[in-house]
Parts: C-alpha cells; sequence; structure tokens
C-alpha cells in the first residue's frame, strides 16, 4: 500500500497564498469593475445615452483605426498622383509627336534651300554665260564698227540699210560722230530720217 504523501505546512501556506491572492483580485478588483460597468449602463439607459454609437466614437479615435482612415486617403492620393502620372504621359506623348512634326518640317525645308541652291548656281551659271555671250558680242560689235569705219561712207552705207533696223542701230550707234554723218549722208533722205529718229530715242 501506497502512503499518503502528508502536506508540509510550508505547502499548505503557499496554497491558501494563492488562493487568498486570487480572493483578494476578485473582491478587490473584477467585481468592483462589473458593478461599475452595470451603473454605467443604468445611467447611460437613462440619460437616453446610445452606448454603442459611443463606442463607435471613441474606437474612431484610437489611433490605429486612424491609421485606417489615413491609408484609405492615402490610396486617394495614390490614385490622383497615378491620375496625374498617366497625364503627364499623355502629354509627352503628344510633346514628342510634336518635335517629330517640327523635324519633319526641318528637313522639308532643308530638302527645299538645297533645290533653291542648286536653281541659284544654275542661274549664276546661265548668267556668267551670257555675261561671256554679251562680251563676246561687244567684241564682235566693236570689231564690226572698226571694220565699218575703215570702209568709205559710200560703200558703207548700203550694207547698212539692208541689216536688220536692231543690228543696224547697234552698228551706228557705236560709230564715231563724223563717220556716222558720213554714212547718213550717202543715205537716201527716207533711210538717213528712219535711223537718225531710231538713234533719237
Amino acid at each position: 500500500m501506497k502512503r499518503k504523501k502528508n502536506k508540509t505546512p510550508d505547502s499548505y501556506k503557499e496554497e491558501r497564498k494563492a488562493g487568498s491572492f486570487f480572493q483578494m483580485l476578485l473582491a478587490w478588483f473584477v467585481i468592483p469593475l462589473v458593478f461599475a460597468i452595470a451603473v454605467l449602463l443604468i445611467i447611460a439607459k437613462v440619460a437616453d445615452v446610445n452606448v454603442i454609437e459611443k463606442a463607435k466614437e471613441w474606437t474612431a479615435s484610437v489611433p490605429v483605426l486612424e491609421q485606417k482612415k489615413e491609408s484609405s486617403s492615402t490610396k486617394k492620393d495614390k490614385k490622383v498622383l497615378e491620375e496625374r502620372v498617366v497625364a503627364m504621359k499623355e502629354e509627352l506623348k503628344q510633346k514628342e509627336q510634336q518635335l517629330m512634326d517640327i523635324q519633319e518640317d526641318l528637313k522639308k525645308s532643308n530638302a527645299k534651300n538645297e533645290e533653291l541652291t542648286l536653281a541659284q548656281e544654275k542661274l549664276q551659271a546661265e548668267i556668267l554665260v551670257l555675261q561671256r555671250t554679251n562680251d563676246d558680242s561687244k567684241k564682235e560689235l566693236g570689231q564690226l564698227v572698226s571694220t565699218f569705219e575703215q570702209m568709205s561712207a559710200k560703200s558703207a552705207a548700203p550694207v547698212i540699210t539692208k541689216m536688220e533696223d536692231a543690228q543696224a542701230l547697234q552698228l551706228l550707234s557705236q560709230m564715231k560722230a563724223n563717220t556716222l554723218a558720213s554714212v547718213l549722208e550717202k543715205m537716201s533722205p527716207e533711210d538717213a530720217a528712219k535711223y537718225t529718229a531710231l538713234l533719237a530715242k
């Protein structure tokens, strides 16, 4: 047979202390708290105060719950920022398109400028050719005038009257005054009058 262990006076004192501690906690803290809550609920009912609404208001002021509200406002801010980013991307796209259009216009302008430059160079070359031709014509005219001045007025007059008026006029306008007078003298009065009138213009 097993013997029952006898409780020592120390263990018995410990059990009593533990029991008395819980009794004291119950007596001094839990019961008064329950009583106070019951009294407050009765007062709230009599004062027509909605305890549930007050509890919601109280929980709204709790920092943890405020953080949740803040997170919802943060979500709104984030949405606004995202919308702004989208708008800015769209604006950037439009600016890039405008830049591409400007570059295209610039290319066209450069091509047109090159065409104009080529046309200008061609015209300058033609002007040079015309100037040389003009210089050659002047030289030829000078030689022709010199030849006619060496001829007698009697021989030169019939040749000049058979030329075209413009050519005859060029020749006569380049002659010396004495030679011109002699040549006009040897022409018929009608031809002399015609060339004199042309020279006077």
